[in-house]
């Protein structure tokens, strides 16, 4: 019995770190949304390269996502110069499952390089700045495609709730 309850209370222990994570500003980790934005059907327009993106009290300046699916800060068109690339796909698609109930957990490495399972990405120069709080060697993301700007993906944060251009670097 003795053994049974030791091993019991080690595995509680264990546990622990796992209940300690740091959550989103609600106390919670926000839900991934549904799917991914819509395509963009406004005007185009020009985008400074620093905007402010916190459209509500308590939001991040960072673009992300309202809980009724909304994508703030998606909303600049196919024509954005900071989202164009020589050789969109250069690397192909990546292979694995996009949306909703697929979350990858990072691995390793930085915004200009990080990986998991093998897939390795790299954001978008514009959206560098929008991901400083992101744990490289352990938040997990949800990737979408992107409908407006060819050869990139989304890369949602569900700790953050915040989202960031990525593009596909390939597998090893």
């Amino acid at each position: 019995m003795k053994k049974i309850m030791l091993v019991f209370a080690g595995l509680l222990l264990a546990g622990l770190p796992a209940l300690a994570q740091e959550r989103g500003a609600a106390g919670h980790a926000p839900p991934p949304p549904r799917h991914g934005p819509p395509a963009y059907k406004g005007p185009e327009h020009a985008v400074p390269d620093h905007r402010d993106l916190s459209d509500q009290p308590g939001h991040p300046n960072a673009p992300h996502v309202h809980a009724n699916g909304e994508w703030v800060g998606h909303d600049t068109g196919k024509s954005d110069p900071h989202y164009q690339l020589d050789h969109p796909w250069e690397h192909g698609h990546f292979p694995g499952h996009v949306g909703r109930g697929h979350n990858y957990r990072l691995v390793g490495g930085g915004p200009g390089r990080f990986w998991f399972g093998g897939f390795y990405f790299s954001v978008a120069p514009y959206d560098v700045g929008f991901c400083d709080g992101w744990l490289w060697d352990s938040d997990e993301i949800v990737i979408y495609d992107d409908p407006d700007h060819e050869g990139w993906y989304l890369a949602y944060n569900t700790r953050l709730g915040t989202y960031v251009h990525i593009d596909y670097l390939g597998n090893q």
